[in-house]
């Protein structure tokens, strides 16, 4: 456990958050793998078909992720007021609830997945394969809700490190097993879908058998778990909404997965792979958002508000320095990225155009997210998700379908993204600067 009331506001939040990076990092490998492995030996079509399913992954996740985050702050707020009765309430409740919703989802997906890719118009050629791929992705939500589950109880007592050490090994696991599939034995696209279910399930149980060992008092024993509607109620009121914020992210990204997939086979590789690596672009911001969530909730619970101030600050200075780096690399050398996923020039030409354009806003993203944590971290998570649905049903999608429609055809798809990004940030600031000077005038009265 680790108490985030205490030291250096910069340093705290950075080595809290840099193991949630690096497992966020090997998180992100997961798909990756896949869809390196199924581009270079299986070609671009299949790689097509991964790349829209991996859409499907990403709103799968995202509900898993939502979900759970309510119960790691309430877990947070509860351990910085040091009465663990209650974070064993909110563990079980959370864990309870986790189970029963994974297994709705798997059971409709797997039904459906057809269905699914037919209403976003994958290609006719690409339909049999991605289904494949899909139906057992979903099998996969099972292991993948328990595990992220866990992981936020983890998180939301201060352990960032066991979490990362776990996804590492099943990392591995997954590109080994990956490989094995897919040249060895040439399950194809199923190779790849049933390596990375392999890998989320080992993650579930290392992450169980750990907390058995090192929190026996957290410990999740499936005969003794107890729903308290209470903490379910507040542990809803927080999750909801970032779940929610999370579902109709995924939701736009589909819809723009939908206009792509008009574009053709080389227009949907291209944004597999470019996408592939915004997605690990992206991921230092997002890790800060997310350390932010607990840095606050922690030290709200403490009742330490001047120190979440200056722990945001500390964290949006660290973010926009680090997200302005990568976006040099990327601009500078886009054709090396994409050419790890699919060496066809009508796919490296594609994917290089969005990169260029998108990377170049990374800061903007880095900004928007962690005030998102810091608004997460306050229980205020209605706004992010105003703002996070706002921005992209009203700006980044219209922006999208609109420019598509021009000469400038895929290409002002990617140029809505950033459109996006400003506007969700812009709602943000507004709100969080209007919490301050709330807290300000408290403090002066």
């Amino acid at each position: 456990m680790k108490d985030l009331t205490q030291g250096s506001e910069l340093k705290t939040i950075f080595y809290f958050s840099l193991p949630i990076l690096v497992g966020n990092l090997f998180q992100q490998l997961y798909n990756v793998a896949d869809s390196v492995i199924v581009g270079n030996f299986l070609g671009k079509e299949s790689l097509a078909a991964v790349g829209f399913s991996y859409q499907i992954n990403f709103l799968l996740i995202a509900l898993s992720t939502g979900i759970s985050l309510g119960a790691s702050v309430l877990i947070s707020r509860y351990f910085g007021a040091r009465d663990m009765r209650q974070v064993k309430k909110v563990v079980d409740t959370g864990f309870l609830f986790s189970a029963v919703l994974s297994l709705t989802i798997a059971a409709a997906g797997a039904c459906f997945s057809y269905q699914i890719l037919v209403l976003f118009r994958v290609p006719e050629n690409l339909l049999t394969i991605a289904d494949t791929y899909l139906k057992i992705i979903f099998i996969g939500v099972i292991p993948t809700f328990a595990y992220n589950s866990l992981t936020n109880i983890l998180r939301g007592v201060g352990d960032s490190k066991t979490p990362t050490y776990i996804l590492i090994a099943a990392t591995l696991i997954n590109i080994v097993l990956d490989i094995f599939f897919v040249t060895a034995l040439k399950w194809g696209v199923a190779g790849a879908a049933a390596a990375t279910v392999a890998a989320q399930t080992f993650s579930f149980i290392t992450c169980m058998l750990y907390m058995r060992r090192r929190y026996p008092d957290l410990f999740i024993r499936l005969w003794d778990l107890q729903l308290d509607r209470h903490e379910l109620k507040k542990s809803l009121v927080i999750g909801t909404p970032a779940m929610l914020q999370q579902v109709f992210v995924s939701v736009g990204f589909m819809s723009i997965q939908f206009l792509i997939n008009g574009f053709g086979t080389d227009c949907m590789a291209a944004y597999a792979a470019a996408s592939k690596v915004d997605s690990f672009a992206e991921m230092p911001a997002l890790n800060l958002g997310q350390a932010m969530t607990n840095f606050t909730a922690q030290n709200y619970g403490a009742g330490k508000i001047d120190r979440v101030i200056r722990g945001g600050k500390s964290a949006l200075a660290m973010g926009v320095g680090i997200s302005i780096l990568i976006s040099i690399v990327i601009c500078l050398f886009p054709s090396i990225f994409i050419s790890l996923f699919n060496r066809d020039p009508g796919v490296v030409q594609i994917g290089n155009g969005y990169l260029r354009t998108v990377s170049v806003f990374y800061l903007i993203f880095a900004a928007m997210q962690i005030l998102n944590g810091l608004l997460l971290g306050y229980g205020k998570a209605l706004v992010p998700m105003i703002a996070s649905i706002g921005s992209l049903c009203l700006l980044q999608v219209p922006t999208a379908i609109l420019l598509s429609g021009t000469e400038l055809a895929y290409r002002g798809i990617w140029i809505a993204a950033p459109v996006g990004w400003l506007g969700g940030l812009l709602i943000r600031f507004l709100y969080f600067r209007h919490i301050a000077r709330k807290q300000a005038a408290l403090k002066e009265a």
